[in-house]
């Protein structure tokens, strides 16, 4: 029989023997040794790479020689340019989803940077992923909102990095552990996420809209549901679902290369990358969203984004996937 140790093994046979031990076991006991993080320990990575960033240390204890760069969905040179060249040190916001199933984690939080010629500082938001192999970060993608970007389309957000400055850190509600039996799988997570995409793509008021009563939504730091009469001064405030079911969201075209990077089941979040297409102005929203998602439905939605050139892609996905509308691998 093939693949079957003789049951008689003559003492000359020792390259049976070997032979035989391999066959065996030698498929399947080859050991892992790749190291695996914790929630703490992703985090720490973070920490360390803002550091890292800041002070322009590439570390190569830090980082894997062949790692990919990419800042607002450009591949650059890695340790030199972009916010590599201008962040002078870390911001008070920090918003970490840890993913130790996959080994990425996702980042939200404010940075400081210092202006090339005035050398004047600034406050930038930062979306971040790192994917972690074998103690070393393999892959770093990152969006940077910055004083100047444009970050709504009637001008009236304040700069970005402020305004999620002044937030002062992440709402309760996203720090609130999931109990154990009522966790979501991974899968179930992200496909409710990603009901608030389709919801919104073509947004006609009478799709699918899983948001609960409560649900809140900032967007660059801004509450969105809450507005502001001009003239009395009167503030209101919508629903997550009521502004869907009046299609008010009707103007997104195409919402495409949606990628699900970091899922943290324990606290219910999932962070993703998307882009917002206008096609009838050629406006692209490139973007950073995560969504505290309870009992199947969207709780609370934190992004940032800006203004990127008409269909832009994000670096990481291939041309047809990156004008799909179809949920793409993180």
């Amino acid at each position: 029989m093939h693949g079957a140790c003789p049951q008689e093994v003559k003492p000359m046979a020792r390259t049976i023997i070997l032979l035989c031990l391999f066959t065996l076991f030698g498929a399947t006991a080859t050991p892992n040794t790749e190291a695996t993080c914790d929630r703490a320990c992703l985090e720490k990575w973070v920490d360390r790479y803002l550091v890292a960033m800041a002070n322009q240390d590439k570390n190569p204890e830090m980082f894997a020689p062949d790692l990919k760069f990419t800042e607002d969905g450009v591949q650059l040179p890695f340790g030199n340019e972009g916010l590599w060249y201008s962040m002078s040190g870390v911001g008070k916001y920090k918003f970490y989803v840890p993913d130790v199933e996959t080994q990425q984690v996702a980042f939200l939080g404010t940075v400081r940077e210092k202006a090339p010629r005035s050398r004047e500082e600034s406050l930038s938001a930062l979306a971040l992923r790192l994917k972690i192999r074998n103690d070393r970060i393999v892959e770093i993608e990152q969006i940077v909102v910055r004083p100047d970007s444009v970050n709504s389309s009637a001008g009236d957000f304040p700069p970005t990095g402020p305004a999620v400055e002044a937030m002062g850190s992440p709402h309760p509600i996203f720090t609130e552990s999931i109990p154990e039996d009522k966790r979501m799988s991974r899968e179930d997570l992200i496909k409710t996420a990603n009901y608030y995409f389709t919801g919104l793509e073509n947004n006609d008021g009478k799709g699918y809209y899983p948001f609960t009563d409560d649900c809140v939504r900032f967007e660059n730091g801004v509450d969105v549901l809450l507005s502001t009469n001009k003239e009395t001064g009167a503030k209101t405030r919508t629903t997550c679902k009521q502004q869907f079911e009046d299609g008010v969201k009707g103007i997104v075209t195409r919402i495409r290369d949606r990628r699900f990077v970091a899922v943290d089941r324990e606290k219910g979040i999932v962070f993703s990358f998307a882009f917002f297409d206008h096609d009838f102005i050629h406006w692209t929203w490139q973007l950073a969203e995560l969504f505290k998602i309870e009992n199947g439905q969207i709780r609370r939605i934190e992004a940032i984004f800006h203004r990127a050139p008409y269909g832009m892609n994000s670096g990481w996905s291939s041309f047809e996937k990156g004008i799909s509308n179809e949920i793409q691998a993180p």
